[in-house]
């Protein structure tokens, strides 16, 4: 896996995040949900919202590598901590991790030295209200869900709720014909004490 112009590979490397991603981000994730750009389109809407249902699955069972799968090579995990979902390069978020965050997140979760999630948290996630929008890009569209996750760790029970924004990419080989190049969760609680959550939400 090599990042696209660089020779580098992302698993590596995070020179592909840099100041054109960044811009590039903030200008994808807004003003994406116009009402004239949503999908009407079955088939579209159907494989955005399998794909979307198997992320759920493969999270809920554990199965982090098939998990990871399902994204692009260069990808991104972002978890906002601003209801608005903010711009990354001047708030904080809760979560922001590249190809090699998210490679170091599930080899750490496979070591045993991931004390947060000793024992591991039994999940059960639902995705519903599933809505696709056209981009500029015929081969990209934005996806936005609702979702809700229940987590019971060490007689702990909590809840976790909000809204995904995916950024899907056709891809003829990949689950559902789609990868995944930025799941932005939004959590309707972002901005309070979030007790610093240790699963893939």
């Amino acid at each position: 896996m090599t990042g696209a112009g660089t020779g580098d590979d992302p698993s590596r490397t995070s020179r592909y995040v840099g100041t054109a991603f960044y811009h590039d981000l903030v200008t994808r994730f807004a003003d994406w949900q116009a009402d004239e750009l949503e999908i009407a389109d079955q088939e579209v809407r159907e494989s955005c919202r399998r794909l979307l249902e198997r992320e759920a699955r493969l999270l809920d069972q554990r199965r982090d590598d098939d998990w990871l799968g399902l994204y692009a090579d260069e990808c991104l995990y972002w978890v906002p901590a601003s209801p608005s979902g903010g711009d990354p390069r001047r708030e904080v978020s809760v979560a922001f991790d590249d190809r090699r965050r998210l490679e170091d997140r599930i080899f750490r979760l496979g070591s045993g030295y991931a004390w947060s999630q000793l024992p591991r948290s039994r999940t059960s996630r639902i995705v519903s209200n599933v809505t696709v929008f056209a981009t500029a890009d015929a081969d990209i569209v934005m996806v936005r869900s609702n979702f809700l996750t229940a987590e019971f760790q060490a007689g702990d029970y909590r809840n976790w709720a909000g809204w995904y924004a995916h950024r899907l990419r056709r891809r003829a080989d990949a689950a559902c014909g789609w990868e995944i190049l930025v799941k932005q969760v939004n959590l309707i609680d972002c901005d309070r004490n979030l007790r610093n959550p240790s699963i893939t939400l």
